[in-house]
């Protein structure tokens, strides 16, 4: 089951999310999820020496 999120975008970016969606035949939440997906963790540095 997915989880509802709510952000605040400026209206530009919104219709821009919108455009894209449209131009490639996917969702909002389908661009925002392929978006959050290719996103890189940072590892934890390890502290030496402590």
């Amino acid at each position: 089951m997915k989880e509802r999120l709510s952000v605040r975008v400026d209206r530009q970016r919104l219709e821009k999310l919108r455009r894209v969606a449209k131009q490639k035949r996917k969702t909002m939440t389908q661009l925002i999820e392929d978006w959050v997906d290719r996103l890189q963790e940072e590892k934890p540095s390890v502290m030496t020496g402590l």
